[in-house]
């Protein structure tokens, strides 16, 4: 146990995410991590998607971040919580974020890709199932 807690707007932002992902990330914050997170984005709006589109922090209008076929969103972004922020700048703890995750994934047998692992536009606080 880590001691870690979901906040309201972490919980909020879990909705409509699959629920393997959902599993993946709560065992993670609860039972594995070194560092606290927070859910910083789950579902999108496709008016958000078009944002980030638009300004290069997304690359494709197909995100896994809208609602998929099976009714469910396939990805989250989180980010490490220190000292009452995100550190934005700290690479080594989003890695940290994502040792937690992917072990959980492990754990659970649930097929994650983190986007700090794509050699084009890394993206730090990118998880989403599927390899």
């Amino acid at each position: 146990m880590t001691g870690f807690r979901l906040s309201q707007r972490s919980r909020n932002n879990l909705r409509e995410v699959h629920p393997d992902l959902v599993a993946v990330t709560l065992l993670a914050l609860y039972h594995l991590t070194e560092i606290d997170f927070a859910i910083t984005e789950g579902k999108r709006t496709m008016a958000r998607q078009r944002e980030l589109y638009a300004g290069g922090k997304s690359q494709t209008m197909n995100s896994l971040h809208l609602i998929q076929p099976d009714g469910w969103v396939h990805a989250v972004d989180l980010a490490p919580w220190v000292n009452g922020a995100i550190p934005w700048d700290d690479w080594a703890a989003f890695e940290r974020v994502a040792k937690a995750m992917k072990a959980a994934a492990g754990m659970l047998g649930v097929e994650i890709t983190w986007g700090g692992d794509w050699t084009t536009l890394k993206d730090g606080p990118h998880f989403q199932l599927g390899g």
